[in-house]
């Protein structure tokens, strides 16, 4: 599965070269996971409220060529494994109508309950392994 967002840059998105920083992008890869997942119909807010978070372990990017303030965005982002004790994702994003690749990047999150390691119940899981399909 894959599952494309939009993001206008804002002007504050840019450093004093007037290009994104590279911070933001992995702020738009989580923009990205949070779309992916609610494309599934899983709704964080109430997994946190059932004690379950999902920390990032490891996050990666590689920068190909800058955005700039306006360019309108294209947040690629597909799974690598959808288990019951993680999720990986990876991220390509480039400007609309455009196939050159702007960034790529990954990303882990495990899933934790009281500050352990857990795995997801199956209201979760059920629709998680969806996107695999």
């Amino acid at each position: 599965m894959l599952v494309r967002t939009l993001h206008r840059v804002k002007f504050f998105d840019t450093d004093v070269m007037g290009v994104v920083h590279h911070s933001n992008y992995i702020r738009w890869f989580e923009t990205g996971r949070v779309e992916f997942l609610r494309t599934l119909g899983i709704d964080l807010n109430e997994m946190m409220s059932d004690g379950i978070l999902f920390p990032i372990v490891e996050v990666g990017a590689k920068f190909h060529a800058p955005a700039k303030f306006d360019d309108e965005l294209e947040i690629e982002t597909a799974p690598l494994a959808l288990t019951r004790a993680k999720m990986q994702f990876v991220y390509k994003i480039r400007r609309v109508g455009e196939e050159k690749i702007l960034a790529e990047g990954n990303s882990t999150n495990v899933f934790t309950s009281g500050g352990k390691i857990c795995r997801l119940p199956e209201k979760y899981s059920s629709k998680l392994a969806k996107g695999l399909q």
